[in-house]
């Protein structure tokens, strides 16, 4: 036991926390993605503690949520008799844990840092002002969501490593040094309901309420107070679901990327009108008689199939979470996470609905970042459906069962985002599903899964394009994360899905999300062909019989983005790399407008419309006309 050891009883606790995690990870780095893991450069598993008598940090205020709130910003103070450059302040949750919990690692190939010792996210000192290293003091704000657990701060002095270095030695830098902890803070009701995210349903005057609590069966019973703004409200029990940590599939998230997920609750609101505003609010009571409620929420219920009306489609994949606080944390390469949220909530009275093509939150196995995600999203998904597709970063395992046997997942093999989110699946493992918008069908598979002819899921795909009512519901979109499946917006007869049936199926616009399974993002990309073949020069209004295929990858959600090829096809009309987001507007049944929106500053880069009346859709072109249809 070193000489400097605090007598302070809580001091004593703490450094045995910080040391028995030093003993207990003592591996090497490995897999260190250079610039990406800001918590990898500090050396958590070299820790000492060195509590200084003048030093302190403490934050403000101590309970969180008094007036509801999910999350809170707050003040934490600090000071430091021996300031330097790179002192920092880590935020921990739980606060107080035991070493115990944190599982050893037998993969020396794991990515760092491992979660359980290192803070849920830092921030340097000297942010607090320039002159920190002469006063000693200063003060930073973070912001923090409800986790169901406490948060406690510590003022590290040093430690900080460059992480190319740190793959030769992990002795060759100075260690993290601990000098003082705070006080923990906490939420007032850590297990309250959080986070709503609306879905529809399995049928169209059906809209479903998913959120996040504390709150077992045993505990509490969940439900939604609903009904029409101003009106009379009612009540709709809810289901609870939740999953542990021998359900993931793999490291890290069945080992140090693990953090209990609390319940995920779904209630249905039935035999809605169309087009009325509804608000609700979700509750649990408990069996005290008691009930605690979050705060309350409304939404604009769906059009009737076919109805005639201004309706409006976001459409994004691999967008990810970000610290609004500014932090630095655990797989900071979303950086345009927050500039696309943040544009659609700015234009939320002016959006319907929204689908996520897959790539949620990127948690890659550490699932408190489903929360963050969830809290990030909260003012989007609460007010219009937040529909989802599955990603590789979702559900790709090797020997899960998973289409592409790669490790993106990080061991969740899609459990959180299954859990979490409502879709209208027949069977939640199987992500692929159908769903109504007003004048939209919607046709959405689940690229992770075997997509090839005479697959199931190419059956389901085969049935939702032939089975559309195309003279109610002209636009049909299929969407899918990967290319094999874009989205498809035409009011023809689709029938096939492969590349060569999207011609055959009267395909006019496709939009995916990445054109390869990894990590990165796919800028905004628009083709005009069909069999590599350019079949129109048409840029900007097309109308009439369908006369190609439109192509577009949208994939810069936030993510980091991938650099086109040097080589530009002579069917490509679009490129940007960027972030930014796709938004459909289907004035009527026979106008439809196209627009890519930056996320940076919302204004359209690029936008087309397509106009069409019904008896183009029943002129079929030549040669594009199978001999038979399902109909038949």
């Amino acid at each position: 036991m070193p000489a400097n050891f605090p007598s302070a009883p809580t001091k004593m606790l703490w450094l045995w926390l910080f040391l028995s995690f030093i003993a207990h990870l003592n591996v090497a780095l490995a897999h260190v993605n250079g610039g990406d893991q800001p918590l990898a450069k500090i050396n958590i598993l070299k820790t000492i503690a060195v509590f200084r008598e003048s030093a302190s940090i403490s934050a403000q205020p101590l309970f969180l949520g008094l007036k509801g709130e999910d999350t809170q910003w707050i003040t934490v103070n600090f000071m430091n008799p021996m300031p330097t450059l790179d002192d920092w302040v880590g935020v921990f949750s739980p606060a107080k844990f035991d070493p115990s919990t944190c599982p050893p690692m037998n993969d020396k190939k794991e990515q760092l840092p491992y979660i359980c010792s290192a803070p849920i996210k830092y921030k340097y000192a000297n942010e607090s002002g320039s002159d920190y290293t002469k006063t000693g003091t200063g003060s930073l704000r973070f912001q923090l969501i409800n986790q169901r657990a406490d948060f406690s701060f510590a003022l590290f002095s040093g430690g900080l490593s460059d992480v190319n270095s740190c793959l030769l030695s992990l002795h060759a830098h100075l260690s993290p040094i601990l000098v003082a902890i705070s006080t923990p803070i906490s939420f007032v009701n850590p297990k309250a309901p959080l986070y709503p995210r609306l879905a529809l349903g399995k049928s169209w005057n059906e809209m479903t309420v998913t959120w996040t609590s504390g709150y077992d069966i045993d505990e509490a019973t969940p439900f939604v107070q609903w009904g029409r703004k101003g009106g009379l409200q009612v009540k709709s029990p809810a289901g609870t679901l939740s999953f542990k940590r021998n359900s993931m599939c793999g490291s890290p998230a069945r080992t140090v990327g693990w953090r209990d997920p609390g319940f995920t609750h779904t209630s249905f609101l039935k035999d809605l009108w169309p087009n009325v505003v509804y608000t609700y609010r979700m509750g649990h009571s408990l069996f005290n008689g008691s009930v605690i409620w979050s705060k309350t929420y409304s939404f604009t219920s769906s059009p009737y199939p076919g109805q005639n009306s201004l309706q409006r489609v976001i459409v994004f994949g691999d967008m990810g979470k970000a610290e609004r606080d500014g932090s630095n944390e655990y797989s900071d390469y979303q950086p345009g996470a927050l500039n696309t949220t943040d544009q659609l909530i700015r234009d939320l009275d002016n959006i319907d609905i929204v689908f996520h093509i897959g790539d949620l939150s990127y948690s890659n196995g550490y699932v408190s970042q489903w929360d963050q995600f969830t809290a990030q999203v909260e003012p989007i998904a609460s007010t219009v459906p937040y529909m989802i597709a599955s990603g590789n970063h979702e559900r790709d395992w090797p020997n899960s069962g998973s289409f592409y046997n790669t490790p993106d997942s990080g061991g969740e093999c899609g459990v959180p985002a299954e859990t979490m989110f409502y879709y209208p699946a027949q069977n939640k493992a199987k992500f692929w599903y159908s769903t109504d918008y007003g004048l939209f069908h919607f046709c959405i598979a689940d690229s992770e899964h075997d997509w090839r002819e005479g697959s199931e899921q190419y059956k389901f795909i085969e049935q939702c394009l032939a089975s559309a009512d195309r003279h109610r519901q002209p636009w049909l979109i299929f969407a899918a994360h990967r290319v094999l499946g874009y989205i498809l917006l035409t009011p023809g007869m689709a029938r096939r899905v492969h590349t060569k049936s999207l011609w055959a199926g009267r395909v006019c616009r496709n939009f995916g999300r990445s054109t390869r399974s990894t990590s990165l993002s796919t800028a905004m990309s628009i083709t005009m062909k069909d069999h590599n073949h350019c079949m129109s020069k048409e840029r900007n209004h097309y109308s009439g019989v369908v006369n190609g295929t439109i192509h577009v990858v949208v994939g810069g959600g936030g993510s980091h983005l991938t650099k086109f090829s040097q080589l530009i096809p002579y069917w490509s009309v679009y490129r940007d790399y960027d972030w930014g987001f796709v938004k459909l507007t289907a004035f009527n049944q026979s106008s439809l407008l196209f627009e890519y929106k930056k996320s940076r500053d919302g204004k359209v880069y690029d936008s087309f419309t397509i106009s069409r009346d019904y008896r183009d859709v029943l002129a079929c072109v030549h040669d594009s006309c199978e001999p038979t249809t399902l109909a038949t």
